[in-house]
């Protein structure tokens, strides 16, 4: 018997580590937001150089995440993170000793590779220990507290590592992380006892989806500096349509689809996706536009740009831990509309940002309502995008919904920060430079309110299942199984007691 297999399986100290998996993954994402003024002038990036730092490994992560979860559905899912956490570490160790464009573009494409290894299997062998109920509602909890305390920790430690000891450091944190993290899934994750289950690995349409993903998520980034009428930007989106068209052929084909149409028909798996999409247009959006204001508007230094998202994700944790309540009380297609106006207001209140506000008067009423409701709305809707799901195809699950967190998020950023830029350069020629800059960002957050506004409608009809709904029918709800059906867990995976949450 393996010796992974042999270790006590202890559900909390599974779920810590596979949480700080995670949270290591969105730190990446965000830490560098704050530092990219001392990384474009310390590595010699030019304007183009400095914004392929974020989209490098946005690209590779939002590319290869599909391919990542299947992945870890077929050669075993902790034999994955283990090997996503194993170039991880050392990409991120290399981005920091980068002292050119070059290396450190392509340590954050690594970085990236790694993370669509991470998540898709982190999730997974989450879900696997956690089956359908207040345990599995627990968890999702936890991970959506740490996912968006991750994005707002990023550009918290980004700013204390970079005015401390120079960005270099930023990556050498999240080095030491992730080789941390690394030593606890080896000594704390177990192996399942069918870890791997069968089948070929869809070669072809794995292929043609990273290529229509990659057109698509570059032709996006390169929009926001080049326009969306350039040449290379209509070809990239043209090819990616056509290749994603080709997907859709190859996958109806295949016995061994990447997608199989069976995972569309488990729970409400294409309601979750959908709406997870709207959310992430304006999740990754949120920590562009934000430090933004408070450095160029407001003159804040990095160290208080990084300190003002404390309320952050602290509102974010209290809105992930509170989203399982909040489902058993009023069911899942309620609470995710609740989620999301909460949202949609504290949205619309930034949309009121002034050129001689304040911290206090502005940002901070206003960014803890937007996390509070952010954070409710991604547990609820992880749980959505992942229910029913068969565990032969948790991985893969897990893949496809951060796939549309993070295609969306790079759709919505292309498009925000486009208008933004659009309405700034406008204003401009009649108003001062922060001024100027004000109402691009009001018009980015006024924008941000109205999708999430949309997205709420849309959650009402989308969440519903079909027939009466009842509290044991709702995966984040279900404290029992149903009559008449085996216990979903085995020894190895028993959900958490509820004294140890």
């Amino acid at each position: 018997m393996n010796a992974a297999r042999r270790q006590p399986d202890r559900p909390g100290a599974v779920l810590a580590v596979l949480a700080a998996a995670q949270f290591t993954v969105m730190l990446a994402t965000s830490i560098v937001n704050v530092a990219l003024p001392q990384i474009r002038a310390g590595a010699g990036l030019s304007d183009g150089g400095t914004t392929w730092v974020v989209n490098a490994y946005g690209l590779a992560f939002g590319a290869l995440l599909l391919a990542g979860g299947r992945a870890g559905d077929l050669l075993g899912r902790r034999r994955v993170l283990i090997a996503g956490l194993a170039l991880f570490a050392p990409a991120s160790l290399a981005a920091g000793l980068a002292g050119s464009p070059g290396p450190l573009i392509a340590a954050r494409a690594c970085q990236g590779l790694g993370a669509a290894a991470i998540a898709p299997a982190a999730l997974a062998l989450a879900l696997e220990r956690f089956p359908s109920g207040a345990g599995r509602g627990r968890a999702l909890g936890v991970w959506g507290a740490v996912s968006g305390a991750g994005g707002a920790g990023g550009v918290l430690l980004g700013g204390v590592l970079t005015q401390a000891w120079g960005w270099p450091w930023i990556f050498h944190s999240v080095a030491l992380g992730a080789a941390a993290v690394l030593v606890a899934v080896v000594a704390y994750v177990p192996g399942a006892a069918a870890e791997r289950t069968g089948g070929r690995f869809d070669l072809p349409g794995t292929v043609t989806v990273t290529l229509a993903l990659t057109c698509l998520v570059w032709g996006l980034t390169t929009a926001r500096g080049g326009g969306w009428t350039g040449p290379p930007v209509v070809g990239a989106l043209t090819a990616a349509g056509v290749l994603l068209a080709a997907f859709v052929v190859i996958e109806r084909r295949r016995p061994d689809a990447l997608v199989p149409p069976r995972l569309f028909r488990a729970g409400r798996v294409g309601a979750g996706n959908v709406l997870m999409a709207l959310l992430g247009s304006v999740w990754i959006a949120l920590f562009f536009f934000l430090p933004l204001y408070q450095q160029q508007v407001l003159g804040a230094g990095p160290l208080a740009t990084g300190a003002g998202q404390l309320p952050f994700a602290a509102a974010n944790m209290l809105g992930s831990a509170l989203a399982p309540r909040l489902a058993r009380r009023t069911g899942a297609a309620a609470a995710v509309t609740g989620a999301l106006l909460t949202e949609a207001a504290g949205l619309l209140w930034l949309s009121r940002l002034r050129a001689d506000g304040s911290y206090l008067a502005d940002v901070l009423g206003p960014s803890v309502l937007v996390a509070a409701g952010l954070g409710a709305a991604f547990v609820l809707l992880t749980g959505l995008a992942v229910d029913g799901v068969p565990p032969r195809d948790a991985g893969l699950a897990g893949g496809l919904v951060n796939t549309t967190r993070q295609v969306g998020g790079a759709i919505g950023l292309a498009v925000l920060t486009t208008l933004a830029g659009s309405v700034t350069a406008g204003a401009s020629r009649g108003l001062p430079g922060p001024e100027a800059l004000a109402a691009g960002f009001r018009t980015a957050f006024a924008v941000s309110a109205a999708v999430i506004a949309v997205t709420a409608a849309l959650a009402l009809f989308l969440t519903r299942r079909p027939g009466p709904r009842t509290p044991s029918s709702d995966p984040l709800v279900r404290t029992s199984p149903p009559e008449k059906e085996a216990p979903p867990w085995s020894p190895s995976t028993k959900p958490l007691p509820p004294s140890s949450a």
